[in-house]
C-alpha cells in the first residue's frame, strides 16, 4: 500500500528500512517520506513503531491471545 503519496513511498519499503535498525528520522531522509504535506507521517511513524526491533514480539502476539492469556487456537500440549 501507498503510504506517501507525495514521494511514492510504499509500506513496504518503511517496513524494510525499519526492520534494518533505521529510525524514523533516518527514513525520513532517506525516503523522503512525510517532507511534503505531511499528511502520512502519523501512519509513516506507526509502521516504524510496528517494525521496531525493539518492539517485543510477545506484544504483537499478546492481542491474539484470549481472556485466559492463552494463545488462541489452543496449543497442542507437550506429553
Amino acid at each position: 500500500m501507498i503510504v506517501c503519496v507525495c514521494r511514492r513511498v510504499s509500506d513496504r519499503e518503511i517496513s524494510r528500512h525499519a526492520r534494518a535498525g533505521m529510525s524514523f528520522d533516518d527514513i525520513q531522509f532517506e525516503l523522503g517520506v512525510a517532507t511534503q504535506c505531511g499528511q502520512c507521517e502519523g501512519c509513516a511513524r506507526d509502521i516504524v513503531a510496528q517494525c521496531s526491533s525493539t518492539a517485543p514480539v510477545a506484544l504483537l502476539r499478546a492481542q491474539d491471545a484470549g481472556a485466559d492469556g492463552r494463545a488462541w487456537p489452543p496449543l497442542p500440549s507437550a506429553a
